[in-house]
């Protein structure tokens, strides 16, 4: 089923839009929970919230992308939840991924940094927009997604190093294209 129709199910309040909604885009949420929570049962949680949350949220939203739509509100949940389970704990996951960008992006603390975040969020989108559509994929899967290295360099036929230092490269590129729009790292 496209995409508009299932949108349309849910502006009709027709429960099988969550069918169709798992059916099309369950394995995706799925993957996006599982990356960042490392616990089928919390992805679970999260995948469900999701739906959940679509269904309250549309009407009045009506998204022009939906995968774009649940990815962000899956992603959100899972970031919510992770938070909530490891209070004041490193654990692997969602640290791993937020530590490879804490040297090239600033962590907002208070509501000017939070305003800021939100500046800083259309200066690395329009970044994403110079890249490659190679690189834009492979940033997003890896710090959107949560994709694993060894995932991401098994698919481009490359060792897990390889990848590492690939992604290393995009992130100083990314420092020093918000260095030089006025971002303090």
């Amino acid at each position: 089923m496209e995409d508009a129709q299932i949108i349309d199910l849910y502006w009709l309040r027709n429960e099988q839009a969550i069918a169709e909604t798992d059916r099309k885009y369950g394995g995706f949420c799925h993957n996006i929970a599982m990356n960042i929570l490392r616990s089928f049962s919390d992805s679970e949680e999260c995948v469900s919230d999701t739906y959940h949350r679509a269904w309250d949220t549309m009407p009045p939203q009506k998204p022009g992308s939906l995968r774009a739509y649940l990815g962000r509100i899956v992603r959100n949940l899972s970031i919510s939840r992770y938070r909530q389970l490891h209070a004041q704990k490193r654990f692997s996951g969602a640290e791993i991924l937020l530590s490879e960008l804490e040297d090239c992006v600033p962590v907002p603390d208070s509501v000017q940094r939070t305003v800021e975040a939100e500046e800083l969020s259309e200066l690395i989108s329009r970044w994403l927009d110079t890249r490659t559509a190679e690189e834009r994929a492979l940033f997003l899967r890896r710090y959107w997604n949560g994709d694993a290295i060894q995932t991401l360099a098994q698919e481009a036929g490359v060792r897990p190093n390889a990848m590492t230092k690939r992604l290393l490269r995009l992130r100083e590129q990314l420092r020093r294209y918000l260095e030089r729009e006025g971002i303090a790292i």
